[in-house]
């Protein structure tokens, strides 16, 4: 048997399940793929496929379906699929208008849920890892102040620091100036280590140190554990049992188990990984695939696409790589 005949029934038994919800049988693929064999040859090719795990039969003289096996197969075997260009120009358009961090996030998630007929859901960018957009400081008080960090993906963090003595408007007005000449565009553990150099220099003033520390400590902000998501309505429509339904919600709710997961999948280096089934290893979402991709600064988040395991993969591919790319110019601007 051919192997690329075998990938080819594959994925016509795929694709033939995702688009009808119906199992597959040896005629229609004879009829309908061009497969160029008999029914006869391919329900051989059929018993093979279904020796090595790819697809199985739900009951007797029934055709054919995927499992998890089957799928991770033919999502492995996909090659990169571009959006049309009329839904690239739909993002690009619908996100350029976001006024802050959380309407870029709202528009992307409800646009990919629009795109996929999927549940869209992004993981907030962590403050971590972004750069430092501006630093402000303000004097509250003779001998205090105010520091305010504003990073790169939008976020704001303060802290009120006590200097010590009441500095003059000039030293104050130049250490602030020289904050932000050390400071932006600079992520974190870069960031500690130039103000720390700073703050060092012969001469400077005795409550630079305590200034430095505020700044980097607001720059690090605290990881944002935080999902959000649209489009739960498509869950009904997506052949789910009433119980894995409600399980899929569950997860959705509470956020530990996808959270646990999108962590998991921004470890993968590929430019969209997808977890189908088991691989989840949460018996919440054993019935769901997600397609995922990673955005913003330290591409440390991810903007995915969660449905059933029929889904639409180079499709649900091809729109999650799209937004991922937007939402990453939108964030980093």
């Amino acid at each position: 048997m051919s192997d690329d005949r075998r990938q080819a029934v594959l994925r016509a038994i795929v694709e033939g399940y995702v688009a009808t919800s119906e199992p597959v049988g040896s005629k229609a693929l004879a009829a309908r793929n061009g497969l160029a064999v008999s029914p006869a040859t391919i329900r051989n090719d059929m018993a093979a496929l279904e020796d090595e795990g790819l697809i199985t039969q739900p009951h007797t003289s029934a055709g054919r379906i995927p499992t998890d096996k089957g799928y991770r197969a033919f999502v492995d075997h996909l090659t990169a699929a571009s959006l049309p260009e009329p839904q690239r120009r739909a993002i690009s358009t619908f996100l350029a208008d976001a006024a802050d961090l959380n309407d870029v996030v709202e528009r992307s998630v409800r646009l990919l849920s629009q795109i996929t007929r999927q549940v869209a859901v992004v993981q907030y960018p962590s403050l971590r890892e972004a750069a430092v957009r501006r630093v402000e400081l303000v004097r509250i008080g003779l001998d205090r102040a105010l520091v305010v960090v504003v990073s790169a993906d939008a976020r704001v963090e303060q802290h009120t620091v006590a200097l010590g003595d009441a500095p003059s408007d000039d030293a104050f007005e130049r250490i602030a100036r020289e904050l932000n000449e050390q400071a932006v565009g600079q992520r974190p553990a870069a960031l500690a280590e130039a103000l720390e150099a700073w703050a060092a220099r012969s001469g400077q003033v005795a409550w630079a140190p305590v200034v430095a520390d505020a700044v980097v400590t607001a720059a690090r902000g605290g990881t944002v554990e935080r999902v959000v998501f649209a489009g739960t309505s498509h869950l009904a429509g997506g052949g789910f049992e009433p119980d894995a339904m409600g399980a899929v919600l569950d997860a959705l709710e509470e956020q530990v188990v996808l959270l646990r997961l999108l962590h998991e999948m921004a470890a993968d280096s590929s430019d969209v990984t997808v977890r189908i089934g088991a691989e989840t290893h949460a018996d919440s979402l054993r019935s769901t695939s997600l397609v995922a991709s990673a955005y913003g600064p330290g591409s440390l988040s991810l903007v995915g696409a969660l449905g059933p395991t029929r889904m639409d993969y180079p499709g649900t591919m091809a729109a999650v790589r799209a937004v991922a790319r937007y939402l990453s110019k939108a964030v980093e601007a």
